[in-house]
């Protein structure tokens, strides 16, 4: 992760995604016959990924759209790292792709999220005062018209429950991901 993360910070995408599709290509080498890029930031650069690994990928965000709809979810929050949050690779896919609208918080709140996502979740501190901040800002985007709030980080869930009390339904897009790789490899397709 430090590696990735720098790159991240740096704005390297295009190196980050050589180093993915290259460890892709080391896992179709060695008999894997689908893909997962494990982080909602990372899909900035999925599509060159599935290219330079020459597998198919189980995209995160049709993962998520698919439970979106599910649920009738035709606009919905999205919390996350500042990257996937106000860059437009997840937003942009999930409406061309799927129709849903996705509305993030405040600029301020954004800054809160991905600090508290860098420097307490990723190194393993969960405070009662930030797990209280993000319920705050999922009831502002519920208050904002969000008809769920997508954590859209992989560690999110560490704050904050989907299977507990929300005012607004929480969708664990990590979660969600794995599960449609479970899918995937019961029945064999990668579309959402």
């Amino acid at each position: 992760m430090p590696r990735i993360e720098a790159l991240q910070r740096a704005g390297d995408w295009a190196a980050a995604a050589q180093l993915l599709g290259q460890a892709g290509r080391g896992l179709k080498a060695a008999g894997a016959q689908g893909l997962l890029i494990a982080t909602n930031t990372m899909h900035k650069v999925a599509d060159e990924v599935e290219r330079l690994s020459g597998l198919p990928l189980i995209h995160i965000v049709d993962a998520t759209a698919a439970a979106l709809r599910a649920a009738g979810v035709k606009r919905a929050g999205l919390l996350a790292t500042r990257y996937t949050m106000e860059q437009d690779f997840y937003r942009g896919r999930m409406q061309e792709k799927h129709g849903i609208e996705l509305i993030t918080p405040a600029q301020a709140d954004r800054d809160e999220v991905h600090r508290v996502i860098f420097e307490e979740l990723c190194r393993g501190q969960i405070l009662p005062a930030s797990r209280a901040r993000f319920q705050a800002i999922a009831g502002d985007l519920g208050a904002a018209g969000a008809a769920g709030v997508i954590l859209g980080c992989t560690e999110i869930c560490l704050l904050l429950d989907p299977s507990g009390a929300s005012p607004t339904p929480l969708f664990d897009g990590t979660a969600l991901h794995a599960r449609a790789a479970v899918d995937w490899m019961l029945g064999g397709t990668t579309s959402a």
